[in-house]
C-alpha cells in the first residue's frame, strides 16, 4: 500500500528536511502553549510538580535478572515505566510554564535514562545472542520499549532543545547519539529483526508499534538526508508487511487492548508520514485502513467493557485522542462519537501523558471539533467480521438494553491466542453475564511452551464443551469450519463446526454449534455432535462473575458488585435437567490484573451429560431477568 504508491523519488521530493520539520510547538512557541485551555495547563503543571517531587526509581541489575531467575516481569517493569512517566510529566510542565523550574529534574531524568544499559525489557532480552539475563551492551536489542524510549527522548529533545542547551551543550548530542546507536543504526543495517516482517509474513502489534517510534526517531534525529530517506523507505516497507497481512474486515485477532498498539500504532505511522510530507502521503481513503480503525468501536460492548478475546482485559479505556483523530481522518462520525463517550470531562484526553509524545502532542494541538461531537457510543446492532469470524449482536442498535451476544470462530494459532474456537460472551442490559475471564499478568510462562497450562488459556475455562476429557488444542490447524452468519431486524444466526479445534483424542467427527438470537427474547445455543464411539464423558463449561444457583434445569445468575462500582448482570441459563447435571466451581482470583476487573472470584458452571451418546443434540437457552 505504501511502497508501491510512494516511490523513493517521491519521498525525496516530499519529505520535509529535518531542520525544517516543525510538526508541533516547542517550548519556544509560547503562544501555542499559553493558548491551551487553562484547565489543561493547570493539570500539566500539577503533574510536573508531582513528578518533580517523586523519588527516582531504581533499576538494579538484580531486578533485571528476576525474569531469568523466576519469570517475574512486573517488578522491573513498574519502576522502568515510572521513570518514563516522570520524564513525560516534567517535559510537558516545562513547556507550559517555561520558567526553568522543571528543567533540572528533566535533565536528571534524561541523563539517567541515557545511562541505562538497555532500553529493552528483561522479558525481551532473549532476542540478544546472550539470551535472558543482563543486557549485552554490545548488541542493542530493538524491542517495543527500546523504540518507545528512543522516540520519547527524541521528542523531549525536540520540545526542550533550547532549555537543555542552556543547561549543557552535551545533553541533546548525547540523546541523539544514544538513539543512533540503539535504534537508528541497527534498524537500518539489519533485516533479521523478526518484527520487521522481512524473513516471514508473521507480524503482530510489534511491527507498527516499533515502526511508529523508529519513524519518529528517523524524522527528528537522523542528520544525514541519504540515511534519513533510506530509513523512512525501509520503515514503510516493513509497515506494508503488517498492513498486507491484516484481514480485509479490519479485525484485530489480538483483541481490543492490542488494537491500541496494532492498528492504532499503524495510525501513528501514517500520521508521521502525513505530517512529514505536508499531507502528500495520505492513504486514509483506503477501505482496509478505514476498517482497521472501526474495529475499535465494533469490539465495544458497554461502558468500558469490550470483547476480550485473546490476551485482552475485559475492561479498558481506549486512547481517546487517537481514536477521535483516527475517526476524523477516515471521516467516521461513529468512531469520533465512540472516543467522545469516554471523555469525561471533555478535556480529559489532553491531560493523559502516559502515551508517547507522538500521541500526546496531537492530543493537545490537533483535536479541533472534539467538543462538538456527541458523547455517545455507537453500539451498532450487528457486527460481522468474516475474516476474523467474530460477530456481535444486540437487541437494539445504540443501546445496551436487552441482551448482547459476541461469539467467535477462527483458529487456535491467532496472535495472543487462547484455545477458544466457538466461545461466546453474553451481556444483559450492558452488564456481564457469561464472560471471558481475560489474561493474568504476564510472566515468563505466558509466552513459553507452558502457555496452555495457564487456566485462562484453556478451552475448559471458556464457554465451550470438553469431549472425552479433552480440551481444544493450540495451533493454526485447529480451527472452525463451515461458518455461516445471517442477521435481520428480528433474528441473528451464527453457526460453525468446532470439531476441528480439538485433537484426535477427543474422537470428534463433527460438533456443529449454532447461536440463534431472537432480538426480543432469548439466545439459544444448539450443539449437534458426532463422535467415533460413545463418549465416556461430555461436559460444557460456562464462566460467570454472577452468583449462581442451579435447580430443576434453571441456572440463576444473580447480579453482584464488581470492583470500581461495576455490576454483573442478571439472567438465567436453561438446560434439560433430565439429560444434563449441573454443578458450580468457584475460581479464586489472586492475580492483580484479573482481580481489578472481577474481584476475588469467578464461577465456572459445568454441565455434564448423564448418558452421552455417539451422536446427539443438546440445547441451552440464555435469558435476562
Amino acid at each position: 500500500m505504501l511502497t508501491q504508491r510512494y516511490s523513493r523519488n517521491f519521498l525525496k521530493r516530499v519529505l520535509v528536511p529535518r531542520d525544517r520539520w516543525h510538526p508541533w510547538p516547542t517550548v519556544a512557541d509560547r503562544r501555542a502553549w499559553l493558548g491551551l485551555a487553562q484547565a489543561t495547563r493547570r493539570t500539566l503543571v500539577r503533574n510536573g510538580v508531582e513528578a518533580m517531587h517523586a523519588q527516582w526509581p531504581r533499576l538494579p541489575a538484580t531486578l533485571c535478572l528476576e525474569f531469568a531467575r523466576n519469570g517475574n516481569r512486573s517488578r522491573f517493569q513498574a519502576p522502568y515505566f515510572d521513570r518514563r512517566y516522570i520524564l513525560a510529566k516534567l517535559a510537558l510542565a516545562e513547556c507550559v510554564e517555561n520558567r526553568g523550574r522543571f528543567a533540572d529534574p528533566a535533565l536528571n531524568a534524561i541523563w539517567s535514562i541515557c545511562e541505562e544499559s538497555t532500553w529493552s525489557l528483561p522479558a525481551h532480552l532473549p532476542m540478544q545472542k546472550a539470551g535472558a539475563g543482563l543486557p549485552d551492551t554490545a548488541e542493542p536489542v530493538v524491542d517495543l520499549f527500546a523504540a518507545e524510549t528512543a522516540a520519547q527522548l527524541a521528542w523531549t529533545a525536540y520540545l526542550l532543545g533550547p532549555v537543555l542547551d542552556r543547561l549543557s551543550a552535551l545533553v541533546v548530542p548525547r540523546v541523539h547519539r544514544e538513539i543512533r546507536d540503539r535504534i537508528l543504526t541497527p534498524c537500518l543495517q539489519r533485516d533479521d529483526l523478526w518484527w520487521m516482517g522481512f524473513r516471514s509474513d508473521h507480524t503482530n502489534n510489534w511491527n507498527p508499534w516499533i515502526n511508529s517510534n523508529w519513524l519518529a526517531c528517523i524524522l527528528l534525529v537522523e542528520p544525514d538526508p541519504v540515511r534519513r530517506l533510506a530509513a523512512v523507505a525501509k520503515s514503510m516497507r516493513s509497515l506494508d508487511v503488517f498492513i498486507d497481512t491484516n484481514p480485509a474486515d479490519g479485525g484485530c485477532d489480538e483483541g481490543p487492548s492490542y488494537w491500541t498498539r496494532a492498528a492504532a500504532s499503524m495510525f501513528d505511522c501514517l500520521e508521521l508520514l502525513r505530517w512529514a510530507s505536508r499531507g502528500k502521503m495520505d492513504v486514509y481513503g483506503e477501505r482496509l485502513i478505514r476498517e482497521m480503525g472501526r474495529y475499535a468501536y465494533r469490539a465495544h460492548l458497554a461502558d468500558n467493557w469490550v470483547i476480550n478475546f485473546a490476551d485482552a482485559p475485559a475492561c479498558m479505556t481506549p486512547p481517546v485522542g487517537l481514536v477521535y483523530r483516527y475517526g476524523v481522518r477516515i471521516r467516521d462520525r461513529a468512531m469520533q462519537s465512540y472516543a467522545a463517550s469516554f471523555a469525561k470531562p471533555a478535556s480529559a484526553m489532553v491531560t493523559h501523558i502516559a502515551d508517547n509524545p507522538t500521541r500526546s502532542l496531537p492530543n493537545l494541538f490537533d483535536t479541533a471539533g472534539f467538543g462538538s461531537i456527541p458523547r455517545r457510543a455507537p453500539l451498532p446492532r450487528d457486527v460481522w467480521l468474516p475474516d476474523l469470524q467474530v460477530m456481535v449482536a444486540r437487541s437494539t442498535s445504540g443501546t445496551t438494553s436487552g441482551l448482547t451476544l459476541a461469539a467467535k470462530g477462527g483458529h487456535n494459532g491467532e496472535n495472543h491466542n487462547h484455545n477458544d474456537v466457538g466461545h461466546f460472551i453474553v451481556f444483559a442490559d450492558g452488564k456481564p453475564l457469561l464472560v471471558d475471564a481475560g489474561v493474568e499478568t504476564y510472566t515468563r510462562r505466558t509466552f513459553s511452551r507452558d502457555r496452555y497450562s495457564i487456566w485462562t488459556m484453556q478451552s475448559q475455562y471458556h464457554n465451550l464443551p470438553t469431549v472425552n476429557g479433552v480440551m481444544q488444542q493450540d495451533g493454526r490447524e485447529f480451527r472452525a469450519s463451515d461458518v455461516t452468519y445471517s442477521a435481520d431486524g428480528r433474528m441473528v444466526s451464527f453457526s460453525l463446526d468446532i470439531a476441528g479445534a480439538y485433537p484426535k483424542a477427543a474422537r470428534l467427527k463433527k460438533w456443529r454449534r449454532e447461536f440463534t438470537f431472537n432480538r426480543n427474547g432469548p439466545i439459544d445455543i444448539t450443539d449437534v455432535y458426532g463422535t467415533a464411539g460413545r463418549p465416556r464423558e461430555l461436559s460444557w463449561s460456562f464462566v460467570t462473575p454472577c452468583k449462581v444457583h442451579i435447580a430443576n434445569g434453571v441456572i440463576r445468575l444473580r447480579s453482584v458488585r464488581l470492583p470500581h462500582d461495576r455490576i454483573a448482570g442478571s439472567g438465567r441459563l436453561l438446560f434439560d435437567a433430565a439429560r444434563l447435571k449441573g454443578r458450580v466451581e468457584r475460581i479464586p482470583i489472586t492475580d492483580p490484573q484479573l482481580k481489578a476487573i472481577w474481584g476475588g472470584q469467578l464461577f465456572r458452571i459445568v454441565l455434564r451429560a448423564i448418558h452421552p451418546a455417539a451422536n446427539d443434540k443438546y440445547s441451552l437457552r440464555v435469558e435476562r431477568l
